[in-house]
């Protein structure tokens, strides 16, 4: 089974206006609630191109309640701690001829709530998948993906971390089954930019002498490149297409990656088909429906 944590996961509320500018009352011409956080995409594209999963994180109130809903009705299994206060963050996207974000802190969560989702993470078995995928909430200790990763490092589960920095980083020595940085935090991690190839192949080799078995870094209009665990390296270019979204791409090459590494254990498979689901959510408004995977698919 894989199981995707996302600790403070959001109801994502869409508006699409004309032209946005400040100072001005905008309406909008249309509007959206999806459900929001890295490991719940994942668990959605997964869901999509079907590949049973189960969501493991924090909800509260009504707005979580409803964040259940929308995902049960897609197939996704949830298993969140249901937090004693506060609200599931409502997260406001406007969509304008450029983008803006404003993103909700969260409700807070005690020490017993955290404690009762490392006894679910102390359930997970060998070759069983983990997915650990966004950054940890002000509440949360900062160490929570190291005291996740300890715990579950001798029984056989594979890890794949999609973090920034220091939670990465901190990551490597628990030897990550896949970590997915894109070529930007990538860049961030060594105090540098990696755009060419050249640049990025021998960072990512570092972060494998540091522990991680499989790196796939994706580089936004210049497609994706894997380093395997073999020392391989394979690139994807994307699929023609125009952006029209930038959310859940990054979920979504996840999602694709391990839905066809399980499937096939073969590496240009998996980034073939990760690439297909991430271009395929780039060239949607939400993330990509299991059709738009499979016309991605066939033009790659």
């Amino acid at each position: 089974m894989i199981y995707t944590v996302t600790c403070n996961p959001s109801l994502d509320y869409t508006l699409h206006v004309p032209h946005l500018v400040t100072d001005a009352i905008h309406r909008s011409t249309a509007e959206s609630i999806t459900f929001g956080g890295k490991g719940i995409n994942v668990s959605v594209i997964l869901s999509r191109l079907g590949i049973p999963s189960c969501a493991l994180g924090f909800t509260a109130g009504f707005t979580g309640n409803h964040l259940q809903a929308l995902l049960k009705s897609e197939g996704v299994t949830c298993d969140f701690i249901q937090l004693s206060r506060g609200e599931t963050r409502i997260n406001i996207k406007i969509r304008s001829h450029t983008e803006c974000d404003i993103n909700a802190s969260g409700p807070a969560v005690t020490e017993d709530e955290l404690a009762q989702l490392l006894c679910k993470i102390d359930t997970l078995q060998s070759n069983d998948v983990l997915v650990l995928a966004g950054s940890v909430p002000n509440g949360i200790p900062k160490d929570l993906y190291e005291t996740i990763l300890t715990r579950i490092q001798d029984r056989g589960v594979l890890a794949v971390i999609d973090a920034e920095k220091d939670l990465l980083r901190r990551a490597l020595p628990f030897r990550p089954f896949l970590i997915k940085p894109n070529h930007h935090e990538l860049g961030e991690l060594f105090g540098t930019t990696a755009t060419t190839l050249d640049a990025i192949l021998p960072l990512a080799r570092q972060l494998q002498t540091e522990g991680a078995r499989n790196v796939l870094v994706s580089r936004a209009e210049h497609g994706a490149v894997l380093l395997d665990e073999t020392g391989n390296v394979h690139t994807a270019e994307n699929a023609p297409g125009t952006l029209r979204n930038s959310v859940g791409c990054g979920d979504s090459m996840v999602a694709g990656f391990l839905a066809g590494y399980l499937q096939t254990q073969d590496y240009p498979t998996a980034l073939k088909l990760g690439t297909a689901c991430g271009n395929a959510t780039a060239f949607s408004d939400t993330l990509a429906t299991h059709e738009e995977i499979q016309q991605t698919l066939s033009q790659l």
